[in-house]
């Protein structure tokens, strides 16, 4: 299974912002150059994560994005959503007219596994393994 590239940027943002101390707001220009890539794209990505009332935007000269939430609570799994949805990674279209997929059954269950590990670990864990945040703020 194959997340997108978004997700992967996403995750990567997401880090850094619970890397800040509280109250810091770091721009999109510098979250885009500490991952290489442009601050439209990346733009795109931060919108999806405030809809899903992850991080803030706030304007103004010492303006940029933070968290919204306590960042204890924020998982793998919500930054997954917020980017990819919440559709099922499989669906089975074996084009007969089956009482159930049987494979869809096994797909499911390991889907429902994933997702709990990922609904457990939190980015907070991965906090200590973060370069230096100062250089952000």
């Amino acid at each position: 299974m194959k997340y997108s590239q978004a997700t992967n940027y996403a995750l990567h943002t997401m880090l850094y912002l619970v890397a800040l101390p509280l109250g810091k707001t770091v721009g999109v220009q510098q979250l885009a150059e500490l991952q290489g890539l442009s601050p439209t794209y990346l733009s795109k990505i931060l919108t999806k994560l405030v809809k899903a009332g992850m991080i803030e935007s706030t304007p103004g000269i010492n303006g940029g994005y933070k968290l919204t939430r306590n960042k204890a609570d924020l998982s793998f799994l919500e930054v997954i959503h917020a980017i990819e949805g919440t559709a099922s990674l499989f669906h089975c279209d074996d084009g007969k007219d089956h009482q159930g997929c049987l494979i869809q059954g096994v797909m499911t269950h390991a889907e429902q596994q994933m997702e709990a590990y990922l609904k457990e670990r939190k980015l907070v864990e991965l906090v200590g393994q973060v370069g230096d945040v100062n250089a952000l703020v």
